[in-house]
């Protein structure tokens, strides 16, 4: 087992603020803020004039593992400050016309295969959701709250006891961040 010193760094853009402190991270920019604490454990984070460098000394391979998960966080918390992250889905219905109607920081599906009451799906904290006919878009500045809201829409129209190839309602993730479905 061989060990050794590693390194990354992330070059912070000029209209991007970033503060690090014992393993917390926050990130401020033109669309809002983004916060979230990591784990070092013999790992350190630091920020050096516009760079960020996460560094471990004598690093093993789960240590490089997690750098590499690190940097990759933080990337993320950047670009989406930059411009939020967007995700689109789409409402399917052959058999009974779904509405669905928000109400503080959950979503009700209502009328889904002709039920009396209607489905609850939460909303996270941080996400804007915005239905225009038959298409919802879900954007955050924080990638894993856009794709759990999206997530979320899926499960919760999840058909169940019937036979899928007959009653293929539901939701369904149309476009993800920079990909298309």
């Amino acid at each position: 087992m061989v060990k050794r010193n590693l390194s990354q760094e992330i070059i912070v853009p000029e209209n991007v603020g970033i503060k690090v402190e014992r393993g917390k991270v926050w990130v401020n920019g033109p669309e809002g803020e983004n916060s979230k604490k990591f784990n070092l454990g013999k790992l350190k984070i630091e920020k050096q004039g516009g760079k960020i460098i996460i560094a471990g000394n004598s690093s093993t391979r789960k240590e490089k593992r997690m750098i590499n998960t690190i940097t990759s966080h933080i990337r993320n918390m950047i670009k989406g400050i930059q411009e939020k992250f967007e995700y689109k889905l789409k409402i399917c219905a052959s058999h009974f016309p779904v509405t669905i109607e928000i109400k503080e920081n959950k979503a009700l599906i209502k009328n889904f295969l002709g039920e009396k009451t209607p489905r609850k799906c939460p909303i996270p904290k941080g996400a804007e959701v915005e239905i225009n006919k038959d298409i919802i878009t879900i954007k955050s500045v924080d990638k894993e709250t856009a794709g759990q809201a999206a997530a979320n829409f899926e499960i919760t129209t999840k058909v169940r006891n019937r036979d899928r190839r007959v009653f293929q309602d539901g939701i369904f993730i149309i476009s993800k961040v920079g990909k298309e479905m």
